[in-house]
């Protein structure tokens, strides 16, 4: 979520929904320090790399931002979503747009999203998206989380954006690199998690 900002004359920017139910909507997000929503490009090609997932996922997007990634997932057919954000007002937005759109299967909360994820689940995803702000070394220690406290389903997507190549992010051991692109500065890749076998007593 934290790359250079894209804002409007308004003092908001603007993103659009890119397929599904609701293609072509825009929606105003807020003018929030180091906020902008994943790229139109990006998400268009993250998306068509998830297609045969993303229906009826459980979906959790851990720094949503704008919660562009979020929103395309549910517009998308996802079965449930979870957004987080520490923002307020990302938050709130995110809320707001879910209201107009109508979207009673997501969930949204304000929280950290590290104390979040260090916390036993209630239930696993199917996908989940991390674009955390740069240069906060927030990526790694939310992968770990992920995988160690069992957040993730046994073949789980996950999708990364960072600073930083794919192989120098030292994630998990059992994600294997599935796609990966660069835009700009920004790297973009997809991992799919392999389960880890309980071992024998």
């Amino acid at each position: 979520m934290a790359k250079p900002k894209n804002t409007s004359h308004s003092g908001a920017g603007q993103l659009r929904i890119i397929g599904g139910e609701w293609r072509s909507r825009k929606l105003d997000f807020p003018h929030v320090e180091g906020l902008r929503p994943t790229p139109d490009r990006v998400r268009e090609t993250l998306f068509n790399w998830l297609a045969p997932h993303i229906g009826g996922a459980k979906v959790l997007d851990v720094f949503a931002g704008s919660g562009a990634l979020f929103l395309e997932a549910m517009s998308r057919g996802a079965a449930k979503g979870v957004a987080l954000d520490s923002n307020r007002d990302a938050i709130s937005n995110i809320r707001e747009n879910m209201g107009i759109l109508r979207c009673t299967v997501g969930e949204v909360q304000q929280t950290d999203a590290l104390r979040y994820l260090d916390a036993t689940p209630s239930d696993t995803f199917d996908v989940v998206f991390l674009d955390p702000p740069f240069h906060k070394d927030l990526l790694k220690p939310a992968c770990d989380l992920l995988e160690q406290r069992g957040w993730l389903a046994d073949e789980a997507w996950v999708y990364t954006e960072s600073e930083l190549r794919p192989s120098e992010l030292g994630l998990p051991t059992n994600w294997r690199l599935h796609r990966e692109q660069k835009a700009g500065g920004v790297n973009y890749a997809l991992w799919q998690r392999e389960a880890v076998e309980a071992p024998t007593v």
